[in-house]
């Protein structure tokens, strides 16, 4: 399977661009937000408001999503509205349809060789 561009992978299998999606949705809290955040923009004070977490916490989770490139910030005054990065979401969902096209594919193979021994 082919990583996507801009995501390089080293050898031992680390990430090495910051931009990696999968930090943004390893943590439970960052999953919730994303899911908070597709209905519409919110701002920090209204998202803290939202979860069982301090607006500090809400904030550095804020910050990994947007250096994942799944969100992006706007200002509105002094406040910093935040949004779904429809170029993240996008690359990650053709990162997971290449996953599944792969996936299925190997399954599809695996399935006609059982069936040439089994005859």
């Amino acid at each position: 399977m082919i990583c996507p561009a801009p995501f390089a992978i080293m050898r031992n299998h680390m990430v090495t661009n910051k931009a990696d999606p999968f930090r943004g949705l390893a943590d439970p809290t960052r999953r919730a937000l994303l899911a908070h955040l597709t209905d519409r923009p919110h701002g920090v004070t209204e998202l803290a408001d939202h979860f069982d977490v301090t607006r500090p916490a809400i904030s550095k989770h804020l910050r990994v999503l947007r250096e994942a490139r799944l969100v992006r910030e706007r200002r509105a005054g002094r406040n910093r509205i935040y949004e779904l990065d429809p170029a993240g979401i996008k690359t990650l969902r053709a990162y997971f349809d290449r996953f599944w096209t792969d996936a299925l594919a190997a399954f599809k193979r695996a399935a006609e060789q059982t069936a040439k021994e089994e005859t």
